[in-house]
């Protein structure tokens, strides 16, 4: 049997911080055992000075041969060195199905409704849906008028009735909207998701004070923070909102190939913890909405958690010197001298990334 043992961390389990070391059998891919013991294993990992975390679940990125071909980045490369070790895909078009199941981090996908003359295209996505059959948890609208042929709330009632009447999610792309945010959140139920919160212009959440977020979130609508760096997100929207009491229930990166390396290989879910975590948001409610709180929102009960007897998916991420700066299009700039970054990331038992 081949154990491996990190100890001497701070053990986020997906819902609450403690002290415990955690053994994991690289065979059977399962926790062997956590507890305040210390284990005898053939390798070991001291994680002094870090949080050893469920496996990050980061709930909006775009892969490679599943998005398009334009935002679509390998799996891995979107997840490991973030300490991600599931995902999902928020614009599956392409027939990818293959390509996930090869790959080492588990996902699921939303599949696009693509919109012309303010009508969605269903049938297209029905095809879809079919291909990725248990995979596809629901449906990405890009509300957007830059985006999508769309110009009045309609398109988005109907493919809210198709995807409710299927047990289906709706996942909506909120910038550039073409109605007010109240408008276009009368048309979502609860487990329905609306992505990118904190974006600035026209039809933002700040026009009524972000009242409607707030209701929205307290029937039941997932807010997710679909960050994208800062092509979705107005920074003094994200500090106003925050302010407001307007918190994500799952922060996510939004990440593609063509943000992933622009700021040095950076980029990724950790980055965008680093900015919860600049904005004074509570440790335990940012780790929250990267692990259990983004898992319960893709209907995925055995992802985001840290237990004996589990699959052994996990973290190991440091908060210290990891500067970086941001600009956003209205010019508003979000920096610190300190971040999150990971420096171990296992899946299914087996250590896949590891900074010394």
């Amino acid at each position: 049997m081949s154990l491996l043992c990190i100890e001497n961390g701070k053990l986020w389990d997906g819902e609450h911080f403690s002290h415990a070391n955690v053994l994991v059998n690289e065979e059977t891919g399962l926790v062997e055992h956590i507890g305040p013991e210390r284990q005898r294993a053939e390798t070991v990992f001291d994680a002094s000075g870090a949080i050893v975390s469920a496996g990050l679940v980061d709930a909006h990125v775009h892969l490679w041969g599943v998005s398009s071909d334009r935002y679509g980045m390998q799996a891995e490369m979107a997840c490991l060195p973030f300490g991600a070790t599931a995902c999902a895909d928020a614009g599956a078009e392409k027939e990818g199905a293959q390509r996930l199941d090869c790959a080492a981090v588990r996902s699921c996908v939303f599949v696009p409704v693509e919109i012309r003359k303010n009508t969605p295209d269903l049938l297209a996505a029905e095809k879809l849906l079919c291909h990725y059959g248990s995979r596809a948890i629901g449906l990405k609208v890009y509300f957007d008028t830059t985006v999508s042929d769309v110009w009045d709330a309609a398109a988005l009632k109907a493919v809210c009735a198709f995807a409710h009447t299927r047990g289906l999610r709706v996942m909506v792309h909120c910038s550039h909207a073409p109605v007010a945010m109240w408008e276009l959140l009368s048309e979502l139920g609860a487990g329905d998701i609306l992505t990118h919160i904190y974006h600035g212009g026209e039809n933002s959440a700040a026009e009524d004070d972000f009242a409607s977020l707030l209701r929205a979130q307290q029937r039941g609508v997932i807010l997710d923070s679909g960050n994208a760096g800062n092509v979705h997100t107005d920074f003094a929207m994200m500090r106003a909102g925050i302010a407001r009491g307007v918190l994500p229930n799952t922060i996510s990166s939004d990440i593609t190939r063509l943000s992933a390396f622009r700021r040095g290989g950076i980029y990724g879910l950790t980055l965008c913890m680093s900015m919860f975590r600049t904005l004074d948001v509570p440790e335990d409610l940012i780790f929250r909405a990267v692990t259990s709180s983004a898992a319960a929102a893709l209907g995925q009960a055995d992802w985001g958690s840290l237990r004996a007897g589990a699959r052994a998916d996990i973290a190991v991420l440091r908060y210290g010197y990891q500067p970086y700066r941001l600009e956003d299009a209205a010019g508003n700039v979000l920096e610190d001298r300190n971040g999150y970054s990971c420096c171990l990331t296992i899946v299914n038992g087996q250590l896949l990334y590891r900074v010394l």
